[in-house]
């Protein structure tokens, strides 16, 4: 096939395959763009270093994530952190309008391209549409580059607008999320057949396994045990002990987490067996169906959600240990008679708040994507939902079995995301202490051997609280986006279930 054929196979498509490129060039966009920002950070120079006497620090920035060198990996880290969403999204734009791709690559089978040709097709259509957002995301960072270029009345950037990332990181991402993306698109259509009459899909008929659920639920019980197990180790191997313990916590996290986010296939069936034994209105039992027949569906689009609630959770966990213990520090300083610098606290607290600002934003990109995949199971349905119309079933009915479908398998996935998320800093500690020590006013050798008084300094211990607000807060966010995620699909929904699309062949 010739690359002119190609481009002009790529981009040709009724009204459903403009807005899949639509959806797929806007999310590589936005993944150019906070990939463009992750590597302007990392170009941020350091000025001195310990050669020089100095300490490496960037005057010239207002905020001290930009200024000291060793907080600056992870500013990079949190926007690489925002980027993960961002293509999910990507993935999930590529599959809207899969019906309609369908028949098209069909018809070019029927016309005597070969199934390796379709694919490519399929790929290219996929490339090109993440070729041009990666180009405007550029474009849109470059114009951002210039109107945030601010400066305090001290004259300090509020932004690392004086540098730029380097040549190869323009042209990595102008390859890479293109070259992505493509691998995507062809990977989706693994389990494609695609044949002169038709397109055959192979999909997993049995259900879901009980292993991501074992997980998860190692997730939910791993603090108790490591608890228990730390303090027989702590009094067994002391040390040992200890880093024994932080091993144990972080091999069970990890596989807690990833219980929850390939889990969501179990999680989906699990709800929609209890929904089908019972449920009693219509609207309950045809989601419960549903979510039997298919709970791989919307576990894809759910992933993304759970994991930013799992690190969400995390992170609030973590805000509060550094909470009190600061606290218990501050009271043991003033039992003292001294005060510490409240400047530090507050830096340390706006650097997790940074980390808690993607979170958000993640969630947001999340919630997007599977408004795209409600958006393109309404659409590939809508033959269904327009004969169930015409039988005589309610529109309301079929919107309360699609807001059922959703949020039934939401809200357990939802408590069980941040039960995990928290346990990532309960598994380890549930206490603090602040002050302790002791100091010596005399010699070296009266210190040594004692003929001199020692001065004990107070230690405040604290129990860490479980941040129950912050918690709800988080999980009642992601319940209310997902309401509105449903409140656009509703809307959908209306529109196609008009009559006139029993005659879409």
């Amino acid at each position: 096939m010739k690359p002119a054929t190609l481009a002009h196979l790529a981009v040709a498509g009724g009204r459903t395959d403009t807005l899949r490129m639509t959806f797929t060039a806007v999310s590589s966009a936005l993944a150019a763009v906070v990939l463009l920002a992750a590597a302007n950070v990392a170009a941020v120079p350091e000025l001195g270093g310990p050669d020089d006497g100095s300490d490496g620090w960037n005057e010239q920035y207002a905020s001290a994530l930009l200024r000291e060198p060793g907080l600056r990996p992870g500013v990079v880290f949190t926007l690489l952190l925002l980027a993960v969403p961002v293509l999910f999204l990507a993935g999930q734009s590529i599959r809207f309008g899969s019906p309609a791709r369908d028949r098209r690559l069909a018809a070019m089978r029927l016309a005597g391209a070969t199934p390796g040709q379709a694919v490519l097709v399929a790929a290219a259509e996929t490339a090109a549409a993440a070729l041009l957002g990666s180009v405007v995301g550029t474009g849109v960072f470059l114009l951002l580059h210039v109107l945030l270029d601010r400066r305090t009345a001290g004259g300090m950037l509020l932004l690392p607008t004086d540098v730029l990332p380097s040549p190869w990181a323009f042209t990595g991402v102008l390859v890479l999320v293109p070259l992505l993306a493509g691998l995507i698109g062809a990977f989706l259509l693994r389990r494609v057949i695609i044949t002169p009459l038709g397109v055959v899909r192979r999909i997993r008929s049995r259900s879901p396994r009980l292993w991501p659920g074992l997980l998860i639920l190692v997730g939910v019980f791993a603090p108790l045990v490591i608890r228990g197990l730390g303090e027989f180790l702590s009094r067994v191997g002391g040390r040992t002990g200890r880093d024994l313990i932080l091993a144990v916590a972080f091999v069970g996290v990890l596989l807690a987490v990833v219980g929850v986010v390939v889990g969501t296939g179990w999680i989906a069936y699990t709800t929609g067996r209890l929904l089908h034994r019972f449920g009693r209105r219509p609207a309950a039992l045809l989601a419960g169906r549903r979510l039997m027949a298919d709970p791989w569906s919307g576990s894809r689009t759910m992933s993304a959600l759970l994991a930013a609630l799992v690190v969400g959770a995390g992170v609030i966990g973590y805000r509060t240990f550094m909470v009190t213990q600061f606290a218990a520090e501050r009271e043991a300083w003033a039992l003292r008679g001294e005060t510490d610098d409240p400047q530090s606290v507050d830096f340390y607290l706006n650097s997790v708040d940074l980390v808690r600002v993607a979170v958000v934003v993640g969630m947001l990109v999340a919630a997007a994507g599977i408004m795209v995949a409600l958006a393109e199971s309404i659409v590939a349905r809508r033959r269904t939902h327009a004969g169930l119309v015409a039988a005589g079933v309610p529109r309301r009915v079929l919107g309360a079995s699609i807001a059922w479908q959703t949020l039934t398998p939401l809200v357990p996935a939802v408590v069980v995301a941040l039960t995990v998320g928290v346990s990532l800093v309960r598994a380890v500690a549930t206490k603090v202490t602040g002050g302790g020590g002791a100091t010596c006013s005399g010699t070296e050798a009266q210190c040594a051997d004692g003929s001199t008084n020692w001065v004990q300094y107070p230690e405040v211990t604290r129990v860490v609280p479980v941040p129950v607000g912050d918690l709800l807060l988080l999980g009642g966010g992601a319940v209310a986006i997902m309401l509105l995620v449903v409140g656009v699909g509703l809307v959908l929904l209306r529109r196609s279930t008009d009559l006139d699309e029993l005659r879409v062949a």
